[in-house]
């Protein structure tokens, strides 16, 4: 018992003795150290806050994409009068899932696409990308495609994303596949844009900072391009890392992948930073080069995007700051 409490029962009447119980009371229930506990809290709070906060973004990432497959749905109902007569039912809303995305782009990365005249305006062009922990600049990309081209880039994609429930209209709609070669050479000689990512899956997962190129001995998207006598363009997005990182280089979730093939490496990030996607110049078709030729030679221009327009390593800090930074034009 405190020396308070003390002196306070050596005291006489009724009072007294009550100011001796609440005191008695508070000690008992640690009332006394109530403020040392609330600043504990605050502490608690100002430690974890951030570290909440950019493992909660991606998953607003993933809210936005099923808002997406919310819209389509109710887009199709609307208009189920409308798909006897129509073949082209849904240009309307992917011009408007693709305004949305643009927007977001724009207002939360700066974002910006540099050689975009390098996509033609007719034919195909098989385009292949540095794939990020969330591939967030490749559909900015398609947006900004479909909206200033007026053409739909049809994309390859990882087995398990055809996988996730309520999916399936989304990628039909943005005519994604799953990249059986002959369905990307079909897509090709139709006429239309191919999306691929060499490093696919593994590259979200295990690439970081210092921005590896991990295609390994992949080839068959050069073979693709051979049998379709298509030329490829390179792309890659400055920042991309520093948007969001993944988990993936931790020992355990590097076996998990190797061992299971689940790709449920956790990932962090949604920082605002400065987003600029460069197209580089095309490859063109030639048939003296075989797909190991041609593979290496297209990861080359790859790595040159990489090279001439990314710092190395990475920046979260100094990529924000470029949201307040004006590059020349041409650069």
């Amino acid at each position: 018992m405190s020396s308070e409490n003390e002196s306070c029962w050596s005291g006489n009447g009724s009072v007294g003795t009550l100011t001796c119980l609440l005191l008695a009371w508070e000690d008992w229930v640690g009332l006394s150290n109530l403020e040392d506990y609330l600043s504990f809290l605050d502490y608690l709070l100002w430690v974890f806050t951030p570290l909440v906060i950019v493992f909660i973004l991606p998953f607003l990432i993933v809210i936005l994409l099923y808002l997406s497959i919310l819209f389509l749905h109710v887009y199709k109902r609307k208009n189920q009068l409308r798909e006897a007569y129509s073949n082209n039912l849904w240009d309307g809303a992917r011009k408007t899932l693709a305004t949305l995305w643009d927007g977001h782009g724009a207002i939360w990365h700066g974002y910006e696409v540099h050689g975009l005249e390098k996509i033609p305006d007719k034919g195909p062009a098989l385009i292949v990308y540095y794939h990020g922990a969330i591939p967030i600049d490749y559909y900015y990309f398609l947006a900004r495609v479909i909206i200033q081209k007026g053409r739909t880039c049809h994309s390859v994609a990882d087995h398990f994303l055809f996988k996730v429930p309520g999916f399936k209209l989304l990628l039909e709609v943005f005519s994604v596949i799953h990249g059986p070669q002959e369905e990307c050479v079909k897509a090709l000689l139709s006429g239309h844009l191919l999306g691929i990512s060499p490093g696919g899956v593994r590259e979200a997962l295990f690439s970081d900072e210092t921005y590896p190129l991990l295609w390994g001995k992949r080839k068959g998207f050069a073979q693709v391009a051979i049998d379709s006598k298509v030329p490829i363009i390179p792309m890659f997005t400055q920042n991309v890392r520093e948007g969001f990182r993944s988990l993936g280089t931790l020992k355990f979730f590097r076996w998990l992948y190797e061992r299971f093939r689940l790709p449920i490496a956790p990932v962090y990030g949604g920082f605002p930073v400065k987003f600029r996607t460069y197209l580089g110049d095309p490859v063109p078709y030639d048939p003296k080069l075989t797909a190991a030729e041609l593979a290496e030679k297209v990861q080359a221009a790859v790595q040159g995007l990489i090279d001439r327009h990314q710092k190395v390593p990475g920046s979260i800090l100094w990529a924000l700051l470029e949201r307040f930074h004006t590059r020349p034009k041409g650069e």
